[in-house]
């Protein structure tokens, strides 16, 4: 076999391949099996028919068909890692001469990634939020524990803002009630905006007994989407009742005996949160200014699919979800049709640059995956699935997806080399010191998020 490559674009090549005829046998001696096993001829016992009958009553093309296209594959991936090439999606074949007896001739047009050069990237800076604390910040942390503790008892007065109603909702859509339109004993906290648009005013200033109808737009259910008219009734109003800051409360609602205690201690979990959030900043921002120093191709077939992909797990799976639909989802964003499809190719743009070239990384650092590392990786892939580890692990074996697992973590090994040679500054101009295995971390997340989907 003889093959030659012909550059297209810096994302496309094609392939020419000649086959001598000599290295066609195994697949022709394996169309006359496959036909003998599938034809009856009289005078023959099935599987036993000698190849010039098939010739014969068949035609000597079934058989050349049926072994071209058994072969082709194998000459296409021969021709692929003769050229080092690395292919994305599938080729388009023809074939241009077949011969019996001769030659076989077929091209393949393929688009492949591309040729990444990764420039000197130790002089990249950026800066990101300080860590910063303050005593408001406590006390709204402070303020959210309280909440959780609060308890509620029945009033003999009108609802107010805060207070927990017990409610009867009707919905009618067009003057019928809809099926699943009714519900009796919902627990509503007023201001939490938890349930529709317009049901705080119209339960403010009612007591228990007391109804009230309003128009609202529903956002789940049959008729998600639609103007309804509400019919709710209170049966019950409740106070909520915060416990008093004290050590007591401290004692209740954590492990410490002060509230002194209980303040520093949620002083340094705010800390370690924004220090995650730091680190996640400082990925992000590197990450960008890599993209800037690099000149990504994009090869035009995966882009379409990437963007195809993005679409449809917005509109059929979050969106579909949450029982809105994708005009829907672009009102409620105050956003038009061009400018959402304009949003989603740049987003789809940066997912397959940024892939390409943490790949390339990869390759220039010699980064390798061990087993603990892919493990924990699993188990943030898994916890983020809302699976178990094992439940997890054996879909993505099932499903040949272990390489994209491995995939993941050494790209987000090989944004963390280019962070750690970076100059991270914050807002006061301190220079930040990420943790090695925290950005590390944080990298691997922040990678599998730019870079999501971005094969389709």
């Amino acid at each position: 076999m003889k093959s030659a490559v012909e550059t297209l674009n810096p994302t496309r090549v094609r392939l020419t391949v000649e086959v001598p005829f000599e290295e066609l046998k195994d697949s022709l001696d394996a169309a006359y099996k496959k036909i003998n096993q599938q034809v009856t001829v009289k005078g023959f016992r099935k599987g036993k028919i000698p190849a010039r009958v098939i010739d014969q009553r068949f035609g000597r093309g079934a058989v050349l068909e049926e072994a071209v296209n058994d072969a082709l594959p194998k000459f296409y991936t021969e021709a692929v890692n003769e050229a080092e090439l690395s292919p994305l999606g599938q080729p388009e074949v023809d074939i241009t001469e077949l011969k019996d007896g001769e030659t076989l001739n077929f091209t393949a047009e393929v688009d492949v990634r591309p040729a990444v050069e990764i420039p000197d990237y130790s002089g990249i800076e950026v800066e990101v939020d300080a860590v910063e604390v303050t005593d408001e910040d406590v006390e709204k942390s402070v303020e959210q524990l309280r909440e959780r503790f609060a308890s509620t008892s029945p009033v003999e007065r009108a609802a107010e803002d805060g207070d927990v109603v017990t409610i009867d909702l009707e919905a009618k859509v067009e003057g019928e009630v809809l099926e699943d339109g009714i519900a009796n004993g919902v627990s509503y906290t007023i201001g939490s905006g938890e349930l529709l648009d317009g049901i705080d005013d119209a339960v403010k200033g009612k007591s228990a007994g007391e109804e009230a109808t309003f128009t609202s737009e529903l956002k789940g259910g049959s008729a998600a989407g639609k103007e309804a008219e509400v019919t709710v009734k209170v049966t019950q109003v409740a106070a909520r009742e915060l416990p008093e800051l004290d050590d007591e409360f401290a004692q209740l609602a954590s492990e410490f005996d002060t509230l002194e205690e209980l303040k520093a201690d949620s002083r340094k979990r705010l800390a370690n949160m924004k220090q995650f959030d730091q680190a996640t900043q400082a990925q992000e921002r590197v990450l960008e200014k890599l993209l800037e120093l690099v000149e990504v191709p994009v090869p035009e077939k995966l882009l379409e699919d990437e963007i195809n992909t993005r679409k449809h797990n917005l509109e059929h799976h979050q969106l579909g979800q949450m029982g809105l639909t994708l005009d829907k989802y672009l009102e409620i964003q105050g956003k038009t049709a061009e400018e959402f499809d304009t949003e989603t190719r740049e987003a789809a743009v940066k997912g397959i640059k940024t892939q390409f070239v943490l790949d390339e990384l990869v390759k220039k650092e010699q980064l390798n995956v061990n087993q603990e590392e892919l493990t924990e990786h699993l188990m943030r892939r898994a916890a983020s699935s809302g699976m178990s580890p094992d439940q997890f692990a054996q879909a993505v074996v099932e499903g040949g997806q272990v390489p994209l697992l491995v995939g993941e973590v050494a790209r987000g090994k090989a944004l963390a080399v280019v962070v750690e040679a970076a100059t991270v500054k914050d807002t006061n101009g301190e220079v930040v010191d990420l943790d090695d295995e925290e950005e590390e971390t944080e990298a691997a997340e922040a990678s599998e998020t730019s870079e999501e989907n971005a094969e389709g």
